[in-house]
C-alpha cells in the first residue's frame, strides 16, 4: 500500500498551486466566454455551421508555435526543456477517432465538459459520468490490447524532424496553412449563414501580417546548434573532460560489453579507418553531422543506457562527446585512447571482440551509476 498522506506543504507548493489555480481559472473563462460551454456551439463544428472550435484551437497551436521557436531562436528558451510525449501513431489516430465521435455524440471534450460542468450544465455533468466510466473502463481493459496501445512508436517527434525540414521553413509554413484554412472557413459560414460574430477585416489583416512576420522573424534567426546548446553546459562539463572523469579504460568497455547494461557504441571514425577496424557491435556515424542527426534516436534508447564514443585516438570521440552532452544524451563516455589504445590492449587478433575471460586488467572504474531517463518528463496531452 502506498501512503498518500499526510502531504507536504510550504511556501513555495502554496505559491506553486495558487499559479496552477490561477492558469486553470484563466483558461476556463476563456473557454466559457469563446461559447465552448455550450454543446451546441461544439458540436456545429462537425457540420460546417460555427467553426470557433477550429479557429479557436488554430490560433492557439500558432501563437504557442511562434512564441516558443521564436524565443528559442533567440536563446531565451531552451526548446528541449518542453517535455513532448512519444508518438504512437495508430494508437493516436484511433484513439483520435474514438474522442472525436463522442465529442460528436456528446458536444464536449473533455476539457469544454468541465468548463460547462462549472456553470451548472447537467448535460456536462452527464457527459463527466461518461468519462469517468471510460477512464475506469480504459484502465481495467488495457493490458488485453498492449501490444497495439504500444506499437508504432516513433519516439519524441517533431514535424521538422519528420519532413527533414529546417524549423523556420515548417513554422512559416504552418502559419500560411493557417491563415489559408481561416479564410476558407469563413467562406463556408457565410455561405451557410452562420451567426458566428467575427472581427473586422483589417483587425484580421493585421494579425495574419504579424503571424506572416514573426514566422519570418524564426526562419531568419533559426534556431540554435549544437554548439549554442554546448555553451549553455560548458561550464560544468569541460571540468568533467579536464578530470578525466569520463573516458574509460578499454578494460572498462569491455566490462561493459559483457555486462547487463545497454550499451550503445558510437563509433565516430571516418569511413576508411571504420573499415580499416572498429569494434564489433559499434554503431558507425561516419561525421559528427551524422551522429547530431542521430541524436533523436539514441535518445529513443533504453532509459538507463550508456553511450561510449569511440575513435581513433579519442580526439573525435571526445568532440562526439561534447555533442551528444550539449544534446542533453544521457550517461556518455569516451574510449579513452581510442581504438589506437584497444588495439594495444588487447592484440590485433583479438582487438574485434576480446574474450574477457583471457584479460585480468588494472584500471580506474569511471561509470559509477547511471541516469535512469533520456527525455524531459513526459505529460499527457488535451482538449481545450
Amino acid at each position: 500500500m502506498i501512503a498518500i498522506a499526510p502531504f507536504t506543504f510550504d511556501q513555495t507548493t502554496a505559491v506553486g498551486w495558487l499559479v496552477l489555480l490561477g492558469i486553470g481559472a484563466a483558461f476556463g473563462a476563456t473557454l466559457e466566454m469563446a461559447g465552448f460551454s455550450y454543446a451546441p456551439n461544439l458540436a456545429a463544428q462537425f457540420y460546417g455551421r460555427d467553426m470557433r472550435v477550429l479557429k479557436t484551437m488554430f490560433s492557439a497551436i500558432v501563437t504557442a508555435m511562434l512564441l516558443i521557436f521564436l524565443s528559442s531562436a533567440l536563446g531565451m528558451l531552451d526548446f528541449r526543456a518542453i517535455a513532448i510525449s512519444t508518438t504512437y501513431l495508430w494508437p493516436a489516430i484511433v484513439g483520435g477517432l474514438i474522442m472525436g465521435a463522442g465529442f460528436v455524440v456528446g458536444g464536449f471534450c473533455p476539457g469544454t465538459s468541465l468548463t460547462a460542468a462549472a456553470t451548472g450544465s447537467r448535460d456536462a455533468l452527464v457527459y463527466l459520468f461518461g468519462l469517468t466510466i471510460g477512464i475506469l473502463g480504459f484502465a481495467e481493459t488495457v493490458d488485453s490490447f498492449r501490444g497495439f496501445f504500444d506499437s508504432s512508436n516513433l519516439g519524441r517527434l517533431t514535424i521538422p524532424e519528420w519532413l527533414g525540414l529546417p524549423t523556420g521553413v515548417v513554422v512559416f509554413a504552418v502559419v500560411i496553412m493557417a491563415i489559408g484554412v481561416f479564410v476558407l472557413v469563413e467562406r463556408v459560414e457565410l455561405r451557410l449563414d452562420s451567426p458566428v460574430p467575427r472581427i473586422s477585416r483589417q483587425l484580421a489583416i493585421g494579425l495574419g501580417g504579424a503571424a506572416v512576420v514573426l514566422a519570418l522573424a524564426t526562419g531568419v534567426a533559426q534556431q540554435p546548434g549544437w554548439e549554442s546548446h554546448w555553451d549553455m553546459v560548458s561550464a560544468d562539463a569541460q571540468l568533467l573532460l579536464d578530470d578525466n572523469a569520463v573516458q574509460i579504460h578499454p578494460g572498462e568497455l569491455l566490462a561493459l560489453m559483457n555486462g547487463e547494461d545497454n550499451l550503445v557504441m558510437v563509433d565516430v571514425q571516418n569511413q576508411i579507418n571504420f573499415d580499416t577496424f572498429h569494434i564489433a557491435g559499434s554503431r558507425h556515424e561516419h561525421s559528427l553531422q551524422a551522429l547530431l542527426a542521430a541524436t533523436a534516436e539514441l535518445k529513443d534508447e533504453p532509459a538507463g543506457s550508456i553511450f561510449v564514443t569511440i575513435s581513433e585516438d579519442g580526439t573525435v570521440a571526445t568532440d562526439a562527446w561534447r555533442v551528444l552532452t550539449a544534446e542533453q544524451v544521457p550517461n556518455v563516455y569516451i574510449l579513452e585512447g581510442g581504438t589506437g589504445k584497444w588495439l594495444a590492449t588487447f592484440g590485433v587478433e583479438n582487438a574485434t571482440s576480446p574474450d574477457p575471460a583471457v584479460y585480468d586488467l588494472e584500471y580506474q572504474r569511471k561509470i559509477t551509476g547511471v541516469t535512469a531517463t533520456t527525455a524531459a518528463p513526459l505529460v499527457n496531452g488535451g482538449c481545450g
